[in-house]
């Protein structure tokens, strides 16, 4: 009877990532309260994962934009225009309120920062003059030096060359870029472990005040995100439709965003969107496109977590923000949110290009993207749910616009 009984090590191994991340967490924290001095040696496991996330971030960021671009189908149909309109107005409005909530209630982070040299930019001028060095970097030199600003740059336009390629060509870089996400997958996969050694060796260091500073952050991003989900996502489908957006909104926060909520995948969510929009009566030549499009480049949760975690390095390290460089952020955390991956954390893995803009380097962004899965239970959850529901949101105010003012003029 004891033999057919599961190992605790193979009970552990069947819970959801969420699941282990949790009792990764609490695992640290209890290690930190009993044992300091033990708690203060996983640094070691930490700093590991933080390495792995430095390592594949790059390439994850080439290739899936690469990818992304060169087998883009060309749309046809009527709506995807105002549809893709909302997206990148709702994904930007998102990344504004997270700099106004960051301004507002700034977060302080427990970085590291020694023997690493910080240079703060003097103003927009600055920032715009390195943004321009970064992107013309030599392709080699911004994968081996992490110049995600530059990697980004050459992956659209490679994207875009590889689009008049063969189709074999494009599906061998589809190929590609599933196997870097399994590798995502795969390093995403001992979070619990980076976790662990990161939450006991920060308590045992810095004391239970780090973990405080955590709870204000996900408040922050929390926060925002039922802002744009509850004020700001209505306005917009008000601007669009003139008339009470809410029964809309709440319909498409019940139906799509709960089930998005516990899946933490935008992908697996699309089948619920897709019921969801036949039943509201929409156009299935129309949707059928919109739904898995806005599971790729809707990303407002995205935009306000990348904004939210890149102000609290920018606040922790004392780095000044004048207004026209919060504009560029904004702008910077929604085009990064619309290339986030599909895989769980996908955005944290674009926070350095955010950083970047402030000078700060790989070292510290990474070890800002760690923190980032320490709340990524809720974060990353909050964050799909929102991303999603929208997708939904937003390609039915569209439709319904749109034929309103074809009956108009009819």
């Amino acid at each position: 009877m004891t033999a057919s009984s599961p190992s605790l090590l193979q009970r552990l191994k069947r819970l959801s990532l969420v699941s282990q991340i949790i009792i990764g967490l609490l695992a640290g924290i209890a290690l930190a309260l009993v044992a300091p001095e033990v708690a203060k040696s996983t640094a070691f496991i930490g700093k590991v994962f933080v390495s792995a996330l430095k390592a594949v971030a790059p390439i994850l960021v080439f290739v899936l934009v690469m990818a992304s671009i060169a087998n883009h189908k060309h749309g046809q149909e009527t709506h995807i225009r105002p549809i893709l309109f909302l997206y990148l107005l709702g994904t930007f409005a998102a990344a504004v309120v997270a700099v106004v909530a960051s301004m507002m209630f700034p977060s302080s982070l427990v970085l590291s920062t020694h023997d690493v040299a910080v240079t703060a930019p003097g103003g927009i001028g600055e920032v715009l003059q390195s943004l321009l060095l970064s992107v013309v970097d030599n392709p080699v030199s911004a994968l081996m030096n992490a110049n995600f600003i530059g990697i980004l740059a050459w992956a659209i336009g490679m994207g875009v060359a590889i689009r008049h390629a063969g189709d074999t060509t494009r599906e061998v870089l589809g190929d590609l870029s599933n196997g870097v996400t399994l590798i995502v997958r795969l390093v995403i996969r001992f979070a619990p472990l980076g976790i662990f050694g990161l939450v006991a060796s920060t308590l045992a260091t810095s004391g239970f005040g780090a973990l405080i500073g955590y709870a204000h952050l996900l408040a922050v991003l929390l926060g925002c995100m039922l802002f744009v989900a509850l004020v700001m996502n209505p306005v917009i489908v008000f601007w669009k439709l003139r008339r009470n957006p809410y029964p809309l909104v709440i319909m498409c926060l019940r139906e799509s965003g709960i089930t998005a909520f516990f899946t933490r995948s935008s992908a697996a969510n699309i089948p619920v969107n897709l019921e969801l929009s036949k039943r509201l009566g929409l156009h299935e030549d129309t949707y059928s496109v919109s739904i898995p499009l806005g599971a790729t480049i809707n990303m407002a949760g995205a935009a306000i977590t990348i904004t939210v975690l890149t102000l609290a390095a920018v606040h922790t390290l004392g780095i000044a923000v004048d207004i026209p460089t919060a504009i560029l952020l904004s702008v910077v955390a929604a085009i990064c949110a619309c290339g986030a991956s599909g895989v769980a954390g996908g955005s944290l893995l674009l926070i350095p290009l955010a950083c970047s803009l402030f000078g700060i380097p790989s070292e510290i962004a990474m070890q800002v993207v760690a923190v980032g899965f320490i709340i990524g239970v809720l974060q990353d959850s909050a964050e799909t749910a929102l991303n999603s529901s929208t997708d939904v949101l937003f390609t039915a105010a569209a439709c319904l616009g749109e034929d309103e003012k074809a009956q108009r003029l009819a």
